[in-house]
């Protein structure tokens, strides 16, 4: 009961009230009044610098990711005036494989681990998976938060497990937490969670694995930049931000970077604290920048 206590009295730190309607019509709002500004040459260029670019898929094998980083290197030797990928993300099996391979500098070895996506095993399976991957050279990790548990009101046991992977990747490793904002559903939910995982420990919080009917949204942004915007008030710790989930439209990521910038600042973004995943936006903001269509992440 006392442990309990001590999350909901860090939850009521902050306002839960707002309902589904009021976030939409914000963000609604946001967008209409203040998208064009950054329609920009230059922001297609920062969104390219934010693209952790990702494949997760059950045909992944050493051959296609060794493939899938060639092209980044490749990619980044031919365009060095642009900003550089900010990471290439697979399964921690993978994680050698990208860091023998990649030669960008500025690109980082991102995996996803702790039984993604459903997040579904034991604590001691997901710490010694995350150990390994970052033995073979992931340099940041993306866990799921147990949504199940959070719905059960369990908190202690969702803020322990992210603390023991925290724990596990050290200070050098930043850990991303995905929400799966898709399940929680509700902004309410949605910001608890956020609260909850920021609290743990958590370096980024992410929308989605990607791995649900409904991922990334610009509802679930919002909801996701202002908790992070009023725990940086409350603590000072700057935490940041991951979109991830079917973005497939570089006009999509428009919305996605007004969200940020409105809320939390440009400066946030330039910061690195910014991210989106993605298979697809990448070749789009690629032929976007260059004015003409191309595909170099293409397998």
């Amino acid at each position: 009961m006392e442990e309990m206590n001590q999350y909901e009295q860090a939850f009521a730190q902050y306002d839960l009230t707002q309902s589904d309607e009021q976030v939409a019509a914000a963000v609604a709002d946001i967008i209409a009044q203040n998208r064009e500004k950054y329609n920009t040459q230059e922001v297609k260029e920062r969104l390219l610098g934010t693209v952790e670019l990702t494949t997760l898929t059950v045909t992944d094998s050493q051959e296609s990711v060794m493939r899938f980083t060639e092209n980044v290197n490749r990619w980044s030797n031919e365009h060095p005036e642009l900003p550089a990928l900010a990471t290439i993300c697979v399964y921690p099996n993978f994680a050698g494989i990208v860091h023998d391979t990649l030669e960008v500098d500025d690109t980082k070895v991102a995996c996803v681990s702790g039984g993604f996506p459903s997040s579904q095993t034991f604590l001691e399976v997901k710490t010694i998976e995350t150990a390994l991957a970052i033995k073979d050279g992931a340099q940041e990790i993306d866990m799921v938060l147990s949504v199940g548990t959070f719905f059960s009101s369990d908190y202690e046991t969702c803020a322990d497990e992210i603390s023991e992977m925290k724990a596990t990747c050290g200070d050098e490793v930043p850990l991303k937490v995905i929400l799966e904002t898709g399940e929680l559903k509700t902004a309410y939910n949605i910001k608890k969670a956020s609260i909850l995982a920021m609290y743990a420990g958590a370096d980024f919080i992410k929308t989605s694995t990607g791995k649900v009917a409904v991922a990334a949204t610009p509802e679930a942004a919002y909801t996701m930049c202002r908790a992070i915007k009023e725990y940086q008030q409350t603590t000072g710790r700057k935490v940041g931000f991951k979109a991830a989930g079917g973005i497939k439209t570089v006009d999509e990521a428009i919305n996605f970077y007004t969200i940020v910038a409105e809320i939390l600042g440009e400066d946030y973004i330039k910061e690195g604290l910014f991210r989106i995943g993605t298979s697809r936006l990448a070749n789009l903001l690629a032929s976007a920048i260059v004015g003409e269509d191309i595909k170099p992440f293409s397998l």
